[in-house]
């Protein structure tokens, strides 16, 4: 492991972890966190942004939304504590990505290998909509994620918002391939150094509908393996 890459990871995560710059959001998150569901009262919420989590060697990079108001907002860590986190770390592991299928807290024990998560937005926002400003604001720290991880070949988007917060990095790094790719399930395009891959986001409303299947959701991420060198 590079302890450069590492230390920038680690430093970079302090900063987000201290970010206050979009009131609304700052406003939802301790919200929830002061105003959470039964099943949750009396647990400590995170209620701050939510740092990528991963390797900081890796060859795959996976880019979301951003984090949930009872997932990532509770526990602190990407897809954690929520069903669409259930969903994403079981093909993780399935695909030989994470050391377990399960997410459930930070601490748990949860290992991924030849991977890095990360979101466009690091706050949990109301109804799952970040506005653009907000979007804009925070995009910097995923530029830089992408000029950390060095060994990143192939980015796997979950979404549309997560394949346009990529584009949108990456184009502030100066990669912008003409046409601009379309976001879809199985989509592929090369932008610079990057295999970009399109996923159906792990939502409840995807997976629950059948839009979003397990072998679906696998073959991303065996497709994903494939490409790595």
């Amino acid at each position: 492991m590079s302890s450069g890459r590492a230390e920038g990871l680690a430093a970079l995560a302090e900063e987000v972890h201290r970010c206050r710059l979009c009131p609304r959001l700052v406003e939802w998150r301790e919200d929830q966190a002061a105003n959470p569901p039964r099943r949750y009262r009396g647990q400590a919420y995170w209620a701050r942004p939510v740092s990528g989590f991963g390797d900081p060697d890796a060859r795959l990079g996976i880019v979301g939304l951003a984090p949930a108001a009872h997932g990532a907002n509770r526990t602190g860590r990407m897809f954690t504590g929520d069903r669409s986190g259930d969903w994403l770390y079981a093909s993780l592991h399935r695909t030989g990505f994470a050391n377990q299928p399960t997410s459930e807290w930070r601490g748990d024990g949860l290992e991924l290998r030849d991977a890095y998560i990360t979101a466009t937005v690091r706050c949990a926002p109301p109804a799952n909509k970040p506005t653009p400003q907000e979007r804009d604001t925070c995009l910097p720290y995923l530029r830089r994620e992408l000029e950390l991880l060095e060994r990143c070949q192939v980015l796997v988007a979950l979404g549309s918002f997560g394949w346009d917060g990529f584009l949108r990095a990456a184009r502030a790094l100066g990669e912008a391939p003409r046409p601009r790719p379309k976001f879809g399930h199985g989509a592929e395009a090369e932008v610079g150094r990057w295999r970009l891959l399109g996923c159906y986001h792990p939502s409840q409303q995807n997976t629950f509908t059948g839009k979003l299947t397990v072998p679906m959701t696998d073959a991303i991420f065996e497709r994903a393996r494939s490409l790595l060198v």
